[in-house]
């Protein structure tokens, strides 16, 4: 069975850090196409962050570009996001997905990945 778990979350003030991860089981992340996505209050969900870790390919949205950072530990088949300098508008419910093979550049669209986990909340106060 295909799971994705998330974690790492949690309520941190601004300007500070928080590293989430989402482990997988049931298959192998190194030749998934990875994403991160995040849902505020009211909000649509949107993209945050994009790994395939066979490739060494990454993508951020312009949003979390340098403070974020997506990384991949295939020994431990977890995908991680690092988030530093937190803002309030960072505050969502964060989603970790994947799907086999590539995307084609449609790195934020949402629709082509097959599996999702849960979701994490993170809060940032000011």
């Amino acid at each position: 069975e295909v799971q994705l778990v998330e974690s790492g979350g949690g309520l941190v003030q601004a300007g500070g850090s928080l590293r989430l991860s989402c482990t997988a089981s049931g298959f192998t992340f190194g030749v998934y196409a990875t994403g991160w996505f995040r849902q505020a209050p009211g909000k649509e969900r949107e993209g945050v962050s994009y790994v395939r870790p066979d490739a060494g390919k990454t993508y951020y949205a312009d949003s979390v570009k340098g403070r974020f950072t997506i990384s991949s530990d295939t020994a431990r088949n977890t995908v991680y996001l690092q988030m530093n300098r937190l803002t309030p508008e960072d505050t969502a419910v964060y989603y970790c997905a994947s799907r086999p093979g590539y995307v084609a550049g449609r790195y934020f669209v949402d629709d082509l990945y097959n599996y999702w986990g849960p979701g994490i909340q993170v809060t940032v106060s000011s």
